[in-house]
């Protein structure tokens, strides 16, 4: 008898239906010497810090047990929002146990989904029964009965994914030391609850640089030299390439006279008729940045329901880095071919490597429809936009008709000054872009022949530089698979090794499995926002990033990037999981290492809550607070406060403890001056606040 546990009890009925009549017990299904069970996702959880070192003397969160670095990390059973254990996982969790001791169960099957995850939340349910028997990897694509059929009669030892689940473990290792420890720390520290992960703080700093970039941008104005005058009937724009700056209107203008007064003429007309190519299929990031740009859908909704889609068996695995597909696959995808061609639509099998490529493929090929094609009314709205989205890429890139297009240059020499190269498109036969239009458009070039006059009246146009872009769904999620590019246009995205090399170096900040459910922690947490298809920094997220500074805690792109980079070498079997565990160890042991710093130059602000001294004031106590230090008694309207920050330099506890004593603190350095120029003062008290003392 064959055990398969499955992820999740929606997956299980998949696998039954692929194979064949099986009876409905308390808790799993049995038939055709097959017992299948399931999970509810993730059963086990990573035991926090007090599992390891007991509670603390007050029962709250303290540094008393900070840093936290387990020689074995631990798992338990997962448990409710109130601690306790929670009943159904521990229920479930028994059956799986019971069933795996069954004496005529021979092997077990672990059939989570196909990734990092799913590799190992199995793996810890067999682990955590003390069952040992031969344990093979159900691995698939889809979740059609005729995949699933073939998956079971192909099915690999367990022992042939280990890379994959020792990546699983290692990431799952490093994100709790992280999230634990620094969590716990920066809360300590500012009495504020920051949740400080591996990859929510570059994503929040992202956005951030991008935010503050925008808020500090100063407008230039210039001027561009424009003609815009009619030549047989058109209209005809010509933009130079040289610019003024705002105090050089004169030598515009001047230039501009000269433009008008050269001879303009037609000097090459080419058009050459071309086979436009479509877009690739779709990754999941690249598929969230149509539905984004399209239907301003948000990334944790597109998805739930490609997820949704992937369970009802009408679209392959969903959580793919890949636009390619795999070379044995092009059987396969020649039925989906004849399920689509039954439904109306004109395609034919293609080959070539912008289609089919192993060597750029991870774990998974390229999100595709299956040969099972759902009936609009099983489909909701929302179902329905992503699904016809994969479809109608599938359909474009195996159309059978092509899509023809003319395509002309025409250049325009303005005496010996300047040309201007002016580019058109005709579409002459639709192909593909009926389904899937790819952005293509016809633009025409005016009516012009080699040779013609072009009428010109250049004249100088003040302009204005404009300040970065927002981050949208689209520029956000080609940051995060890249953060070291810049962005790039259509043009330059068509060759993508260097992306795909990224990816498989690691150099992404999370993975398209979990970079969804990661940025919608960081709106949830309220520190970014989005707003139809454009994301914001709000109070919050400005208020993590600048104190995580301030406490040197530097978890940047680079940082993650290398995480990452010690990742993805576990899963090349190049590394241990021991080795990337180490170097998160040494980052985070760096931040709780006292530094040695002079006195002058000394950054310590304390905890949350700590004493510094007795207000000025009103003789009551002066603590620690989330934005300095300040009097308790200001509920009864006491103002007195010294900032935690003066001109960009960290106030430490140890200056405002000799403000509270003498009125006077210790000359500091550090402090930055609004023209930018570092200086060092002292510190005096003034009043109700603390100020510089020259």
């Amino acid at each position: 008898m064959t055990l398969i546990i499955a992820e999740k009890p929606s997956l299980a009925r998949n696998i039954v239906a692929g194979i064949g009549k099986c009876t409905r017990r308390n808790g799993y299904f049995e038939g055709e010497g097959y017992l299948v069970t399931w999970a509810f996702g993730q059963l086990f959880s990573l035991c926090d810090i007090e599992d390891y070192t007991g509670p603390t003397a007050s029962g709250r969160w303290s540094m008393e047990n900070l840093p936290c670095f387990p020689e074995t990390f631990k798992f338990q059973l997962r448990k409710g929002a109130d601690k306790q254990p929670d009943e159904g996982v521990q229920r479930q969790f028994d059956l799986i146990r019971t069933l795996c001791a069954r004496e005529d169960v021979d092997r077990i099957v672990t059939a989570g989904d196909a990734d990092r995850d799913g590799e190992i939340i199995i793996r810890l349910c067999v682990s955590h029964t003390g069952v040992n028997k031969p344990f093979l990897r159900l691995w698939l694509p889809d979740q059609t009965p005729e995949t699933v059929a073939e998956a079971l009669a192909t099915m690999k030892d367990e022992s042939e994914y280990q890379n994959l689940a020792d990546e699983g473990f290692a990431r799952t290792y490093v994100d709790w030391l992280y999230g634990v420890n620094l969590t716990r720390y920066a809360t300590l520290k500012t009495g504020a609850l920051l949740r400080v992960g591996r990859v929510i703080v570059p994503i929040v700093k992202a956005i951030y640089d991008r935010d503050k970039a925008i808020e500090n941008f100063t407008p230039e104005t210039y001027y561009a030299i424009v003609s815009n005058a009619e030549t047989k009937g058109e209209a005809i724009e010509l933009t130079s390439k040289q610019k003024f700056d705002k105090n050089s209107l004169q030598k515009a203008k001047e230039y501009a006279d000269a433009l008008n007064a050269a001879e303009a003429v037609v000097a090459e007309n080419k058009r050459k008729k071309t086979t436009l190519q479509p877009g690739k299929l779709y990754s999941l990031s690249k598929l969230q940045n149509v539905l984004g740009k399209k239907y301003k859908m948000p990334m944790e909704e597109s998805l739930k329901l490609t997820q949704e889609l992937y369970e009802a068996g009408y679209i392959t695995y969903p959580r793919t880095n890949s636009e390619y597909l795999a070379e044995q696959e092009k059987g396969k995808i020649k039925k989906i071919l004849e399920t689509v061609k039954g439904v109306g639509y004109n395609v034919a099998f293609r080959d070539g490597k912008t289609i089919f490529d192993d060597s750029k493929i991870e774990s998974h090929s390229a999100l595709t429809p299956t040969y099972k094609f759902p009936k609009p009314e099983h489909l909701t709205e929302r179902q329905k936009l992503v699904y016809q989205t994969i479809l109608r890429r599938f359909v474009a890139v195996f159309c059978a008709e092509p899509c023809l297009a003319e395509k002309a240059e025409m250049v325009i020499k303005v005496g010996d000054l300047e040309e201007f190269r002016l580019k058109g498109t005709m579409i002459l036969q639709a192909g593909w872009t009926k389904y899937d239009d790819g952005g293509q458009k016809n633009k025409l070039l005016p009516p012009l022949e080699v040779g013609d006059r072009v009428n010109t009246d250049f004249a100088p146009k003040e302009k204005e530089t404009s300040p970065p872009r927002h981050y949208t769904i689209e520029t956000l999620n080609n940051y995060l698979k890249n953060p070291f590019r810049e962005e790039k246009s259509a043009a330059e995205e068509a060759d993508d090794r260097e992306e795909y090399r990224a990816m498989f170096e690691g150099l992404e900040l999370g993975t398209e499995a979990t970079r969804t459910g990661i940025i919608g922690n960081a709106i949830k947490s309220q520190y970014i926002a989005l707003k139809k298809d454009t994301y914001y920094l709000l109070p919050g997220g400005a208020y993590l990033i600048e104190e995580l500074d301030r406490m040197g805690i530097a978890m940047d792109k680079y940082k993650t990037s290398a995480l990452g980079q010690a990742l993805k070498k576990v899963y090349r079997g190049e590394i241990g999981i021991a080795d990337s565990v180490n170097i998160a160890k040494g980052e985070i042991a760096a931040v709780f290492q006292k530094k040695e710093q002079s006195p002058a130059e000394d950054t310590e602000t304390g905890l949350y809550g700590d004493e510094v001294g007795t207000c000025p004031l009103c003789g009551g106590k002066v603590v620690k607070g989330r934005y300095g230090y300040g009097c308790l008694s200001y509920k009864e309207g006491c103002k007195f406060r010294i900032s935690g920050v003066l001109c960009k330099r960290v106030i430490p506890i140890s200056a405002a403890r000799e403000l509270l004593e003498s009125g006077k603190s210790r000359k500091l350095s550090g402090f930055i001056s609004k023209a930018g120029k570092p200086f060092e003062a002292n510190l005096k008290i003034d009043g109700d606040r603390a100020v510089f003392d020259f």
